[in-house]
């Protein structure tokens, strides 16, 4: 393990500490400060794109090791409108969360919404999938919905590319995205308040991947992400994107791998240097039965946990795991109630977290490689 204290960004409000490092690899544990609190790294993001983590209720978040969630700015536009949410006095105290809040641009529609939308150098038009009107996205619109919002961190509008794509294609998207983001950073009307992040863009092309990475650092933003991934591409290239971005981005700013969830890739991308992390998948397993339980998923609706009357995870401080019974959660989900829908994503949330912060630990005991090795490509991270 190797110490080291060099905060910081150049906004008094936000600063970076690296708190200590492997020595085999390059995860680090941080803290990032921010006006709504300190974020500790590795750190799994629960996601709640509408003002909700869908079920769990901001104390449920907090006891599950919550010290950030998302909300998402073209969903939060469409309803309720970032005109209410601004006169509730801004997205904290709209949903009762009073920690730190991240808002993504609008950017990731644009790959998601892809037969709803058309692309211009000026934005992204899209027909709103609600009542057919059209939106007009901007990078300065998407940047004036987030400041109305008023998240902690902030996503520059960018252009996310599918996968497969071709060369130019990606490179048009990088070209794109960093024209983009100089245009929100002249939009940006409260950067002491909220840190703004650039997307690094790039798909499964390396050159592009360098290139746009070190664009965007020139920019000196007070953190970076790694955009792009998870748009349908194998696991294995998500490990050589990162490893193909990561080492262009400053050692002390904190790096956010946008949409991944997965216990090796997030395992991997730490070993690289990836401090932060999103991923709906807790709580969208936990509406179809499924829970998270150390590194397998498990199908609750399976008649094998009928008559097992043990936690789910005697290991887990959850509610659930401390509670209940696999049998009652079997029950639960057979008959649909919405209550194992709760417990299940409340569970799978917390098993997400206390997997980032139990990599976290070992990064600070100098035990990285020793606890989470069997996760890792050792090859490609020791090099």
């Amino acid at each position: 393990m190797t110490n080291n204290k060099q905060p910081t960004t150049n906004n008094s409000n936000f600063s970076f500490q690296c708190q200590a490092s492997c020595s085999q690899t390059k995860a680090r544990a941080g803290v990032f400060i921010t006006p709504h609190g300190l974020i500790e790294t590795p750190r799994f993001m629960p996601v709640g794109t509408l003002a909700t983590v869908k079920t769990l209720t901001p104390k449920q978040l907090e006891d599950a090791g919550a010290q950030i969630i998302l909300g998402n700015t073209y969903h939060l536009h469409l309803q309720p409108g970032e005109a209410i949410i601004e006169q509730a006095g801004g997205l904290h105290h709209f949903m009762g969360w009073h920690k730190p809040i991240l808002t993504d641009s609008g950017g990731f529609q644009v790959f998601s919404l892809s037969q709803l939308r058309t692309i211009s150098d000026e934005g992204v038009i899209f027909r709103s999938p609600r009542d057919g009107r059209l939106i007009n996205l901007t990078p300065e619109r998407s940047i004036q919905i987030q400041n109305a919002l008023g998240a902690d961190i902030i996503m520059a509008f960018d252009e996310c590319p599918p996968y497969p794509a071709d060369y130019s294609d990606v490179e048009a998207a990088v070209d794109r995205t960093y024209r983009w983001l100089k245009r929100c950073i002249d939009a940006h009307s409260y950067p002491h308040q909220q840190a703004l992040f650039g997307i690094v863009q790039g798909g499964v092309y390396p050159d592009l991947r360098r290139a746009a990475a070190e664009s965007l650092v020139s920019l000196d933003l007070p953190g970076y992400a790694i955009g792009g991934v998870s748009v349908g591409e194998p696991a294995e290239l998500i490990h050589k994107i990162v490893a193909a971005t990561a080492p262009y981005l400053p050692a002390h700013k904190p790096r956010y791998l946008m949409g991944v969830g997965t216990y090796r890739e997030m395992a991997q991308a730490i070993a690289f240097g990836v401090d932060l992390f999103d991923c709906v998948i807790p709580t969208r397993l936990g509406r179809h039965g499924a829970a998270l339980v150390q590194g397998e998923r498990w199908n609750l609706k399976n008649a094998r946990f009928k008559e097992d009357f043990t936690p789910l995870d005697g290991t887990c401080p959850c509610y659930c795991c401390q509670k209940f019974t696999r049998a009652y959660l079997n029950h639960l989900v057979r008959c649909k109630e919405v209550l194992g829908i709760m417990l299940l994503s409340l569970h799978n949330v917390t098993e997400l977290i206390r997997f980032t912060q139990t990599i976290r630990e070992a990064i600070l005991s100098g035990s990285f490689i020793t606890e989470f090795g069997h996760w890792l490509d050792t090859e490609s991270v020791t090099s």
